[in-house]
This record gives C-alpha cells, sequence and structure tokens, in this order.
C-alpha cells in the first residue's frame, strides 16, 4: 500500500512538473516574451542588432548570465535578507557580466569591439533582474533554471530575427562576421542573398530597428487574435 501511494506521489509530482515547464515554455517564447511583449532590453536590442552575429553573440550571452543568475539566486534565496535583496541580485549579476566581458575579450575579441558597451549593459537589463525577483528568488533550482532558459531564448529569438531582417534588408547577408563568433573555420557559413553596391542604410541604423520591431510585434498581435477568435 505504502509503495503505491508513493508512486502516485511520484506521477503526480511529474505531471504537475510538465505541466509548469510547459507553461514557462509558453510564457518565456511566446506569452510573455521579454523582446516582443515586455520589451525591456530594448536599448542593446535595437542598437546592436545590426547583424546577425552580433545578435547571436549577445543573445548567446544574455541567456547564459539569466540562466546562472536564476540558478545562483534561488540557491540563495532563504539565506538574503528581503531588505538588500535587490543589491545582492545585481552584485552577483554583474559578477557573472563581468566573466562574460573577459571571456568575449579573450577569446571573440573582434565581436567583443562590436558589442563594445552593450555587453557590461547586459547588467542592466531589466529582464535579468526581473526574472531574479519574480521569479527565482520564489522558486526552486530547477524549475528557475528553466524559466531562465526559456526567457532568454524568447529575448535571443526576437534578437536573432531582428538581426537577420536587419543584415538582409542592409547588406544581402546572413551571417557576416560569423567567424568573431565561431572562429575562422566559420567563414564558409556566411550566405550572400543578393549583391548590392549600396546598403539600404535605414535598415542599418537604430530608427530601421525601431520600424522592424514594430512589425514583428504587429506579426505577434495578429497571430494572437487569430487563435483568440479560432
Amino acid at each position: 500500500m505504502n509503495d503505491e501511494i508513493a508512486a502516485e506521489e511520484v506521477v503526480t509530482e511529474s505531471v504537475n512538473d510538465a505541466a509548469v515547464y510547459k507553461e514557462l515554455s509558453l510564457q518565456g517564447l511566446w506569452k510573455n516574451n521579454p523582446g516582443i511583449v515586455q520589451l525591456l532590453g530594448l536599448c542593446p536590442l535595437l542598437a546592436v542588432t545590426n547583424t546577425l552575429t552580433n545578435a547571436l553573440g549577445l543573445g548567446l550571452a544574455t541567456l547564459f548570465v539569466v540562466i546562472s543568475s536564476n540558478i545562483l539566486i534561488s540557491l540563495i534565496r532563504h539565506h538574503v535578507p528581503k531588505a538588500i535583496r535587490i543589491p545582492v541580485f545585481v552584485m552577483i549579476i554583474a559578477s557573472l557580466v563581468s566573466c562574460i566581458q573577459l571571456l568575449m575579450n579573450a577569446y571573440t575579441y573582434q565581436l567583443y569591439l562590436s558589442l563594445g558597451i552593450f555587453i557590461p549593459l547586459i547588467v542592466t537589463n531589466c529582464m535579468i533582474i526581473g526574472r531574479a525577483e519574480a521569479f527565482a528568488s520564489k522558486n526552486n533550482v530547477k524549475h528557475s533554471a528553466f524559466d531562465g532558459l526559456m526567457m532568454g531564448l524568447g529575448f535571443t529569438a526576437v534578437l536573432v530575427l531582428l538581426g537577420a531582417s536587419r543584415e538582409i534588408l542592409a547588406q544581402g547577408t546572413l551571417f557576416d562576421g560569423i567567424e568573431t563568433l565561431l572562429g575562422d573555420w566559420a567563414g564558409f557559413m556566411t550566405v550572400t542573398l543578393y549583391n548590392t553596391e549600396t546598403s539600404f542604410l535605414l535598415a542599418a541604423l537604430p530608427p530601421g530597428a525601431f520600424i522592424i520591431m514594430g512589425l514583428i510585434i504587429a506579426l505577434k498581435n495578429t497571430i494572437d487574435n487569430k487563435i483568440t477568435n479560432k
């Protein structure tokens, strides 16, 4: 009898976990996407996404920071007094960003130069401190890590989509400069979709990023409305 009860509890826990992971995935990737729903981190989102490579590099750096900070904050959540929790969270995030900055300086120096000030500015990304305060400080490690993964992937997906759109319109290429992220061996990944003597300057500049970002948000809202109507 005890074995049967224990087995039922394990099944119930597994079902509950599956539901939690499903909801976290939907929230991070679509329903509450930090880039196109919460509109967080817009400064780097619009400034450095002039190429897909830059967008992917910043997205991966942000992904690492949000997952790592969620895990660490979840681990210490019972040991940090509420009065100083925000300074502690910021210190953890700043330490992780410093690690990323040093690693990129050492191994992807050209990309490090391209992203410039927007690498240390990851510290001020409201999405990261928001997930730390709203979720990681209140939930266990595995759920916090998964929440960070989904929110980070959602943010990275928006960066990549915006970066790809701007690079195609401005230069007619994809993955230009990918060797600065992955190394010299990745040079073959650069794709030329069309040749142009002069680039489409509007797409390469921040005003073009605003316009394309607005179109992406409009597309998401249209899809949501169609799903709701059905």
